[in-house]
């Protein structure tokens, strides 16, 4: 009797954390990149992660993840309709590809050689994004709230054939993403249109020279393979995007998974620009790793400042002609040029060149 008294008494203790049994949320998450990318990878191991784990604490809410990474549902010139749309609650929006969309977004694309300090660079757009009302309402008025911010690692120029300094570009075809094909006006290369995700077949099928690219993305897309010289320019790093997350569905989401989310996107930004800083050295020397049974070995030439100097003073001013076009169309892009630089400035930062000045 004494034992069925206490397994009654058991059952009724039990009675009401039934009562508040943890809601399970589902949500979508996608890329048109795959997770070997770093920053892809990271909303996985740092966004996901940080936001289940901040959710675990209190237990009132449990996100269950459908994950559809590497362009399941979307490829890489879709990534800001297909956040906007709801055809993924959660995705990363490639800015790059989306420069009539989010013309402000493109600022760091327009001044190259300004900084190669990422975490430096984020903190000044995550401060932007905050305080500047055209750039927030950018990409809000796509139906969308950002969550994290992403950037690069240092861009180079990975080629089938040595260089000796920036003259001998002049007449290659080379691949960049999106507007990053700026930086190659002034050097007399042909810019042509791609991202990580064509590089490799691009060079391959002889589409392309060469291209100018990232260590961290170099290395997963296997870039050495085809375009072994990395001659190393150190043109600097650019915003090249965000976690974002469907208004409509972040609005049926309760505040507490709202709050961790919103933490869980700060997390990720600051760890990706560390990730970015302490990664890119590791990416060059693995690649050459790699590469060195390869015939030709992976070979990385390091380039002067005179040689840097003589890059960005071929340019034309192509901040300027940016800012310029844009506010004649109604953008504050010129104000919002000068606040990026400034940011840059007020963290330390000197720029081989004062664009928008």
């Amino acid at each position: 009797m004494r034992i069925l008294v206490g397994l009654f008494t058991a059952g009724m203790i039990a009675l009401p954390s039934a009562a508040t049994a943890q809601e399970t949320i589902s949500l979508t998450i996608a890329s048109s990149h795959p997770t070997v990318i770093p920053w892809v990878g990271m909303m996985k191991t740092h966004f996901m992660a940080r936001t289940d784990e901040i959710l675990a604490e209190k237990g009132e809410y449990k996100i269950e993840w459908n994950e559809a990474f590497g362009g399941q549902l979307y490829k890489a010139n879709a990534t800001l309709t297909s956040v906007e749309q709801g055809i993924t609650d959660i995705g990363w929006v490639f800015s790059f590809l989306e420069p009539a969309k989010l013309p402000l977004s493109q600022a760091s694309s327009y001044a190259p050689f300004a900084t190669v300090n990422p975490p430096l660079q984020l903190e000044v757009m995550q401060d932007l994004l905050e305080k500047n009302e055209a750039f927030r309402q950018e990409w809000e008025q796509y139906n969308l709230k950002v969550l994290g911010l992403t950037g690069t690692d240092m861009y180079d120029i990975y080629t089938k054939k040595p260089l000796q300094g920036i003259d001998d570009i002049n007449g290659m075809k080379l691949s960049a993403p999106g507007v990053l094909g700026t930086w190659l006006r002034g050097t007399g290369a042909n810019a042509v249109d791609g991202s990580l995700t064509s590089f490799y077949t691009d060079i391959q099928t002889g589409i392309s020279d060469g291209v100018l690219s990232l260590a961290l993305g170099a290395l997963p897309a296997k870039l050495y393979e085809v375009a072994p010289y990395i001659n190393r320019f150190d043109v600097g790093v650019a915003f090249s995007g965000a976690v974002a997350i469907n208004r409509d569905s972040w609005d049926g989401l309760p505040e507490d998974v709202q709050n961790a989310m919103v933490e869980a996107g700060k997390y990720y930004t600051e760890a990706h620009g560390k990730d970015l800083l302490e990664r890119h050295e590791i990416a060059m020397n693995k690649m050459v790793e790699l590469g060195a049974t390869q015939s030709p070995p992976v070979t990385v030439i390091k380039m002067s400042d005179e040689q840097r100097k003589a890059w960005v003073d071929k340019l034309p001013d192509i901040a300027g002609e940016w800012a310029a076009d844009l506010d004649a169309k109604g953008h504050p892009a010129g104000e919002f040029l000068k606040a990026y630089m400034q940011g840059l400035r007020d963290r330390g930062e000197t720029p081989m060149r004062n664009w928008g000045e």
